[in-house]
Parts: C-alpha cells; structure tokens; sequence
C-alpha cells in the first residue's frame, strides 16, 4: 500500500482578502511561513520524499518546515480561469445567475477560461498511478483545489453539499492509493507538531 500525505500551503495574502488564487503565482505571508518554522511535519510522514506544486507558496511553505520538496507539475493547482483575483461576493456580483448555476455543477464547475474540479481529477491521476506503482510512501505541499479533488475522488464525493469530512488546512491528509492510484482516505487532520 502507497501512502500520499497531502499539505496545503501557508497563508497568502490573497487567502485573507478571499481571492480564488488559481495558477497566479502569489508568495506565502512571512509572518505565516515565521509560524511555520516553529513546527514540524511528524513522523513517519517527515522522513518520506516531498514533492511541492511548482507555485511558490507551496515552496515556501516547504522550505519553511524544512522539506526538501521537489517540484511536480501535476500538483499545480486548479486553473480558476477568469475568477482568478477576485472574491465570491465579486464573482456573484459579476456573473449573477451564471456563477450559482456554475457553482451547482460541483465536480463539473468550470471557469470560463480554467478547469473544472474533474478536470483536475483527471490531471492527477496519472501521477496518482505513477506514484502508486513505486510503492514509495510520499509527502506533497499542495493547493485547497487539489486536495479537494483527491478527496472528492476518495470519497466519492460529487462535490456537491457539505464535504464528507472536515479538513483542517494548517494539518496533513493521508490518503492510500490503490495499484491504479485511486487515493481512499486513510487519516485526515493530522497536525503538525512543536519543533
């Protein structure tokens, strides 16, 4: 059995003022990647390899908790298109109609100009397989919409209503990949620990 422990990235600025990020290459607050550097990733899961989405927050944070990640392009996250800057209130204030209809697709929201939550899904699946297929347990600093979109896939959840499972998103999420690198949830909410 794989495991992937997935972390999403410290804070940015844009998390505070509720902008969707997407791909926009926005860094990690220092006050946040400060608090990092208190804390650890605990064991088993400090001594896996660590990879990191290519964005630099997700290196930041990395780097913060001493990880020597390496970049995976699969782990960039979702492409939020021409909602990318802008905030919930802005985007219903822009599209109306169109952004609750959107929304109400779930795994199939899609931004105009971006992908959607399958699309993701289907971006990291290969990886997922790949990775499985090493049989080598793995750490990944990720993104909020990929690591929905590999919870969505091990719960099969439609993305639709509450989620199965509340994440905290300051912990890890261990999940364990079947031979075709479907992920199934294994332990969610794992906290870092004082270093």
């Amino acid at each position: 059995m794989t495991q992937l422990a997935l972390l999403r990235h410290t804070r940015t600025a844009w998390n505070i003022d509720g902008r969707l990020q997407g791909r926009t290459d926005i860094p990690a607050l220092e006050e946040s990647l400060a608090g990092l550097r208190k804390l650890a990733v605990p064991q088993p899961y400090a001594g896996w390899p660590w990879r990191s989405s290519p964005l630099l927050r997700t290196r930041q944070t990395a780097e913060a908790l001493g990880l020597a990640a390496q970049p995976e392009p699969a782990l960039i996250e979702t492409s939020w298109g021409d909602y990318e800057g802008l905030t919930i209130a802005q985007l219903q204030a822009r599209y109306g109609e169109d952004f609750a209809a959107n929304e109400a697709r779930g795994l199939d929201l899609l931004p105009p100009n971006g992908e959607s939550p399958r699309q993701v899904q289907a971006r990291l699946l290969p990886w997922l397989a790949e990775l499985a297929q090493t049989g080598v347990d793995t750490g990944a600093v990720t993104h909020k919409g990929v690591i929905r979109a590999i919870m969505a896939l091990a719960y099969d959840w439609p993305m639709l209503g509450k989620p199965p499972v509340k994440l905290d998103w300051k912990a890890l999420h261990v999940f364990r990949l079947d031979a075709d690198g479907t992920p199934r949830p294994l332990l969610m909410n794992v906290t870092l620990v004082p270093r």
